[in-house]
């Protein structure tokens, strides 16, 4: 009986290069590839938006079928283009989710912002783990969630929010306050529970 190696073998050695010129082809074993290399990260962008991980799961398999379809598109800038561009689309196939359940971002005025508590200078890194932030913004109402994890997390400005949300920079704006300081509320409840 002659050993063969793993059907990923050749492909683990691959450059992220090889993998899209592979993918390109269509060959299944780099697809098969690309989504076990990519499908933590884009599972957690997907749970992000959302915060409901079975949905999450169905949108991870409708990304990654909008990467393939679209794979011919695909312009390489650098090392990270190609995580970049995924990234791109799965957050926009999370979004889309969202219209289309027609959970709309409630628009919010700004002077009916309450003052943001800060969490204190002395709570670090050790005392709660990058884990419970991260269900904590699950937590959050579903409009202060998208707006954070865009602001926050994907770094897209209040005019580019507002544009994909279909709401006013105002409203961006205090959304994100509002999330800030109900995740401040959050760990500081946290940090006395602990």
């Amino acid at each position: 009986m002659r050993f063969e190696p793993p059907i990923y073998s050749y492909i683990e050695k691959m450059t992220e290069v090889k993998l899209i010129e592979e993918c390109r082809k269509g060959s299944e074993t780099a697809y098969k590839m690309l989504v076990e290399t990519y499908s933590k990260q884009m599972m957690g962008i997907c749970y992000r938006y959302i915060g409901d991980e079975e949905i999450a799961k169905e949108l991870l398999y409708d990304g990654f079928m909008k990467v393939f379809s679209f794979f011919h598109s695909f312009q390489y800038r650098g090392e990270g283009a190609l995580k970049a561009w995924m990234s791109r689309i799965f957050i926009n196939t999370a979004l889309e989710y969202l219209r289309r359940s027609q959970n709309k971002i409630e628009e919010v005025p700004l002077d009916s912002i309450d003052d943001i508590d800060n969490i204190p200078e002395e709570v670090s890194a050790e005392m709660i783990s990058n884990d419970e932030i991260m269900q904590m913004v699950t937590e959050l109402p579903q409009g202060y969630r998208t707006v954070f994890n865009m602001y926050v997390v994907d770094e897209l400005s209040h005019k580019e929010i507002a544009l994909k949300l279909g709401i006013n920079e105002v409203s961006s704006r205090s959304q994100l306050h509002r999330a800030k300081k109900m995740l401040a509320d959050k760990i500081m409840d946290y940090l006395r529970r602990e």
